[in-house]
């Protein structure tokens, strides 16, 4: 196919159905007010118009110990003594024990002797610092429980590179009298940046108490929410508190905090330590900030993704006027003017009109079952045709022409409703003009004048070409497909789009025996010729 550059110079748009109704009006309305409110109120709760700089900061130099409780081995030097169950191997004899021997959890290796450990043990022998350690479990209370009234001061800077922005936890505000005075309290004093340790822990839902026995984490969190508009500037830190390790001896296998450190000194020209295990807790400081200013890039890019929200309106009103809450009639009109249904005509879709009913069906091509009882898959107000009132027209001035006269069909078919219908073979071709039991439309007295009149199709034929020759004589063929769009025309209209209409076969009959064809040779339904109402090719001959 050739490619066209003047293609590329066309504007397309979609095609819009306005609907005067004053409640889909006031409805519009409503829902794009309510939209409209969500989309403010979202944009102010949350500062979607600003772009933002965000800051963190894990602990690492930013770590407070305080050390509260403590277990002390005293007059520690290097020499020879049993280990300490349960890390010394129990035994019996020298050969229980391996000469050389350590591991990690010993405190020395082993020299291969068994020595006496308490009256009842015997353990190997190790070369170490003498005596061991013995205690395995903190002094409860802690030793120093009452470190809790300690103090402590948080000094932090923090600073936004996206705004060049630096502000501290110390604010300008404060003075060196407050701060020698101050100490912090969520409900009094919520930004002294003075904490008691009592505190901190009992902010993070802890009793200091127990905590103390064998140690702890306690995460310090400073959360910078900063605006920096310049009507609504705030910039002020929020503390908050929690554990960070498990506390529960029975769920971990090394509770709390601890570590060990000794201090070294001679006595008598001998080299001696005293060995501390302390026990404490451990503050991490962990800062988080996020600051946001007025951008005009991102309030745009804001209303512009929430335009989308506008469409909820379109789609629930296009929802509601095809539900019951309008009328039959309502919910059709306004469907053929929103909705234009394009099917594929391989499908073989058929339009059928019947006399006692005010709309053209359109159904699926049967395969087995006669057309007369195919279900339809919509239904189609009828519109007049302009060639059916031109013949209305000439009916007036044109006196009729020669009619046969109609006969009832003897072995009428038992789909046929009227009782004129003649049997047909196909099932496409099993139709009546009836849905019900009456009287046939061949019967009307408008059935003569515009379908069989001979002065209207020869008057239809030379509308539809002018300069057309009408063959002498007899010209059947050429009257008798004239009557078929005539017929069509009449009883369909504008109303059958893209599907094949079929004529009754009571109709078909009729056309027929008014102008029969000389050889008695008719090829009947042609699913797949173009409709007569569009081109002299026939659908039913």
């Amino acid at each position: 196919m050739p490619c066209n550059f003047l293609d590329f110079c066309e504007y397309q748009t979609n095609k819009l159905v306005r609907i005067q109704s004053f409640k889909l009006g006031s409805l519009k309305w409503t829902l794009n007010v309510v939209i409209l409110m969500f989309i403010c109120i979202m944009m102010f709760w949350n500062k979607e118009y600003q772009e933002y700089d965000l800051v963190w900061d894990i602990p690492g130099k930013k770590l407070i110990f305080v050390v509260t409780n403590v277990v002390v081995t005293k007059k520690q030097r290097t020499g020879k003594c049993p280990e300490e169950p349960p890390h010394g191997k129990v035994c019996r004899t020298d050969k229980d024990c391996q000469k050389g021997h350590w591991d990690q959890r010993s405190h020395g290796v082993q020299t291969g002797v068994c020595v006496k450990f308490d009256r009842t043990r015997k353990t190997c022998e190790v070369d170490a610092w003498c005596p061991i350690e013995s205690k395995t479990k903190p002094p409860r209370p802690a030793l120093l429980g009452s470190s809790e009234n300690f103090t402590v001061l948080i000094k932090n800077n923090i600073r936004f590179p996206a705004f060049n922005y630096i502000r501290r936890n110390i604010l300008p505000t404060m003075t060196d009298k407050y701060l020698k005075s101050c100490t912090f309290s969520r409900q009094t004093d919520p930004f002294c940046p003075i904490f008691r340790l009592g505190d901190i822990v009992q902010e993070a839902r802890e009793n200091f108490s127990e905590m103390a026995v064998e140690g702890g984490v306690i995460g310090i969190q400073i959360m910078w929410n900063c605006n920096l508009d310049r009507l609504f500037h705030r910039c002020l830190p929020t503390y908050s508190f929690r554990r960070l390790d498990e506390k529960e001896s029975n769920r971990t296998l090394y509770p709390g905090l601890n570590f060990r450190f000794a201090k070294y000194y001679r006595e008598n020209g001998v080299e001696e330590r005293t060995l501390f295990k302390a026990y404490g807790i451990r503050f991490d400081v962990m800062v988080f900030g996020k600051a946001g200013k007025f951008s005009i890039i991102q309030l745009i890019i804001y209303i512009g993704s929430t335009l989308s929200y506008y469409a909820l309106t379109t789609i629930f009103i296009d929802w509601l006027i095809t539900t019951s809450c309008y009328a039959k009639e309502a919910r059709q009109n306004y469907s053929e003017r929103k909705f234009e249904s394009v099917r594929d005509k391989i499908q073989g879709l058929f339009s059928v009109s019947f006399v006692d009913e005010s709309h053209v069906r359109v159904v699926k091509k049967p395969q087995k079952k006669r057309l007369q009882e195919a279900r339809p898959i919509s239904c189609h107000t009828r519109k007049d045709g302009a060639m059916c009132m031109r013949a209305l027209l000439s009916v007036v001035q044109t006196p009729p022409g020669r009619e046969v006269e109609l006969m009832e069909v003897a072995d009428r078919p038992a789909w046929c409703l009227c009782g004129h219908c003649a049997p047909r073979p196909a099932p496409q071709e099993q139709l009546c003009c009836r849905q019900s039991h009456g009287p046939c439309i061949t019967t009307s007295a408008a059935f003569p004048p515009l379908v069989l009149s001979r002065p209207i199709l020869e008057s239809a034929l030379l509308y539809r070409e002018p300069l057309m020759d009408l063959p002498k004589g007899d010209p059947a063929r050429l009257l008798r497909h004239c009557a078929y769009r005539l017929y069509i025309d009449w009883r369909f209209g504008d109303a059958q789009g893209d599907a094949c209409p079929v004529i009754p076969s009571c109709c078909v009959q009729r056309i027929r025996g008014q102008y029969p064809s000389l050889d008695e040779h008719y090829r009947g339904l042609k699913p797949g010729v173009t409709p007569p109402t569009h081109s002299p090719s026939d659908t039913v001959l």
